[in-house]
């Protein structure tokens, strides 16, 4: 298909250049700011689920909802789609660190039995438990357990130990869509569309299953080998039948009602996808400012798009935001009569074969340049630790029964 062809021109299907693409940044922004953010980086895959940017740091509240689904409550159309693994800590060699944040990290390991790699989300359970955030992680965990979808990372299975929480996950090896979306300072209409598109599958997906996800951003979506997304950190997804009413996930990405108090439901993820499509035509959010302050974010929130300086985007491309961003949920794209499909069936997405794409029968944009199974060359460098010493030690344990899915293993 034309559109395709037209992504693959613009980026280059052999890997990713180092220089910004040639596209000038949007006049409505400064080019100074634009070269800045083109650089920053808003964390990694990351436990702390945080954003650190000066103008998007991600609000993290105590979980006001009631407690959390256990899995023996929720529906039968949400089980375990894998047979629970065992695992240990001495299943694995750990080979360098992926991310950091304020619970632990991250970490590529490779299994001593199948010599796959994967990646080790490793969280002490004390600050998970003094930050209030034992709901999340929960969570995170459970929804992670019945969720199986090309676009979505699959989780292998969990265990803990005296100090620590240890979940095994794919590695995804070509980083995030965030900092191919800073190197290229801006996406073309076409590329932009293409992850969009895949993204939309997804989020489809997980409502289809009453699974709100809450914390859609170019952070935490992932490039596979072959450059297809897959979606990562539910650290704020729950299943939601009705309606939610907890303060989380990013700033710049809050619906409206989810800063107005209000009750919301699953229209805040179509929502946040009009700000990731903005975002990833312009190189900024929509209601960006340099040194916003949080309250200005949200006063510009709660206005709505009318305040927006639109770039030049495709016509059809601002009419899909415009309809993401509206602010009363019960006219918002993705919420309607016809959910998703009203989405799938928007003339910006005209040329998108959805089956095709669903299987991945058609080539991304971008490939990254892989040169091994465990190359790990896309994410950043971090200090590394002695994980000999700090995981598998017997400690005092005062939490780990608020971690019931959490198999206990030895080391």
């Amino acid at each position: 298909m034309a559109m395709f062809k037209r992504m693959t021109d613009k980026l280059g299907h052999r890997g990713p250049s180092r220089t910004p693409m040639q596209a000038s940044p949007s006049s409505s922004f400064s080019s100074n700011t634009m070269s800045m953010l083109s650089h920053e980086h808003r964390g990694s895959i990351s436990t702390e689920r945080t954003s650190v940017s000066n103008y998007s740091k991600k609000v993290e509240v105590p979980e006001t909802e009631p407690e959390e689904t256990t899995v023996a409550e929720l529906p039968p159309t949400l089980r375990p789609l894998r047979p629970k693994g065992v695992y240990r800590l001495s299943d694995f060699i750990i080979q360098r660190t992926l991310g950091t944040g304020s619970f632990g990290r991250v970490h590529l390991v490779r299994s001593k039995h199948n010599l796959r790699f994967y990646a080790i989300k490793v969280m002490n359970k004390e600050k998970i438990v003094k930050m209030k955030q034992v709901s999340h992680t929960r969570n995170e965990q459970m929804m992670l357990q019945v969720v199986q979808h090309p676009f979505i990372i699959n989780l292998w299975g969990t265990f803990q130990d005296t100090a620590n929480l240890y979940m095994v996950m794919d590695f995804v090896p070509g980083g995030e869509l965030f900092t191919l979306l800073r190197r290229s300072n801006r996406f073309p209409d076409p590329v932009a569309k293409f992850y969009a598109a895949e993204v939309a599958l997804a989020l489809n997906y997980l409502h289809s299953l009453d699974i709100i996800y809450r914390d859609l951003k170019p952070e935490n979506i992932l490039l596979n080998f072959d450059g297809h997304i897959k979606i990562a950190d539910f650290g704020f997804a729950k299943y939601c039948s009705t309606t939610v009413w907890t303060l989380c996930g990013t700033p710049d990405y809050l619906a409206p009602e989810i800063i107005g108090n209000a009750r919301y439901n699953k229209s805040v993820d179509w929502y946040a996808l009009g700000v990731l499509t903005f975002e990833m035509l312009s190189g900024l959010p929509p209601f960006h400012e340099p040194d916003i302050t949080p309250v200005r974010l949200y006063e510009k929130i709660a206005t709505g798009p009318a305040c927006i300086v639109w770039p030049n985007f495709h016509p059809n491309a601002k009419d899909l935001i415009l309809k993401f961003m509206e602010r009363d949920p019960s006219k918002r794209y993705g919420n309607l009569r016809h959910g998703a499909d009203d989405v799938f069936a928007h003339p910006w997405f005209r040329e998108v074969d959805w089956n095709k794409l669903r299987n991945r029968e058609i080539q991304a944009p971008y490939q990254p340049r892989i040169t091994s199974d465990g190359d790990a060359s896309a994410f950043e460098r971090y200090p590394e630790i002695d994980a000999n010493v700090q995981y598998g030690s017997v400690t005092q344990d005062p939490y780990g029964d608020q971690f019931p899915d959490f198999d206990y293993t030895s080391s």
